[in-house]
Order: structure tokens, then C-alpha cells, then sequence
């Protein structure tokens, strides 16, 4: 597969892993970084972009989700606000999370930051190990 292709499939896979689907993006990450060494930087972009986005599409769930309902997730998210979303990468809470967060009305900007930088710093050291 080219490196092309590859970074296409890591972002799809990152997306897919950060929604309410089952997934996981970290053996696709490994997988792409024996194929193409030199990638490294580009990799843990894609991959970050990719899970990043499904962070928040689970945020836009939230957000239209009715709030006289009760969400999993959400005492965490309402004592520590939008830095609990460091923790989205986290399999079994990191999507609750994201939704609890969209339920909320936390910041969508400061969400997003947090998002991000939690699923970059869990990709960083998966890219070290495989190159």
C-alpha cells in the first residue's frame, strides 16, 4: 500500500475508533509506521486528526441529545469541565465523555483543544515504538 493510501486509511480508522463504533486505530498507526518509517510526523497528524474529529462528532451527539436526560460521564465532565477531555482517548470512557461534554454545552473550541492534545499525546508514544 502506498503512503497515500495509508494515511487515508489510519484518518478513517483514527475517525471510526473515536465514535461510538468499536475500534481501535493504535495497531493501524503501528502498522503504518513499519510500512512507511518516514512518516512519522504525518502519521500521528492523520491519526490525530482523524480521532479528534470522531472526539467531536460524539460532542455533536451530545449536543442535540434532550437535556432533561441523564448522561454517563457526566459528574466527571461537570467537577473538571473541558479538561477531563484529556482522558478521550480512553477506551470505555473516552467517548461518554465526549458526548457528556457536547450534553453539557462546554466550550467547543476549548473541547476540541482538549481532545486533541489527549489523543495526540496517546499517539506519540504508539509512532515511537513502531519506527
Amino acid at each position: 500500500m502506498n503512503e497515500t493510501a495509508s494515511l487515508w486509511t489510519l484518518f478513517v480508522s483514527s475517525f471510526l475508533a473515536a465514535t461510538l463504533l468499536p475500534g481501535g486505530s493504535e495497531a493501524v498507526l503501528f502498522g503504518v509506521l513499519k510500512l512507511h518509517p518516514t512518516q512519522l510526523w504525518p502519521a500521528i497528524a492523520v491519526a490525530t486528526l482523524g480521532n479528534t474529529l470522531g472526539g467531536l462528532s460524539s460532542y455533536l451527539i451530545g449536543r442535540v441529545i434532550p437535556q432533561r436526560q441523564t448522561l454517563t460521564g457526566m459528574a466527571r465532565v461537570q467537577r473538571y469541565g473541558a479538561p477531563v477531555l484529556l482522558l478521550s482517548w480512553v477506551p470505555v470512557i473516552g467517548d461518554p465523555l465526549c458526548v457528556a461534554a457536547g450534553w453539557m454545552r462546554l466550550n467547543p473550541w476549548w473541547s476540541a483543544v482538549y481532545i486533541a492534545l489527549g489523543k495526540f499525546l496517546r499517539y506519540v508514544p504508539i509512532a515511537f515504538l513502531a519506527v
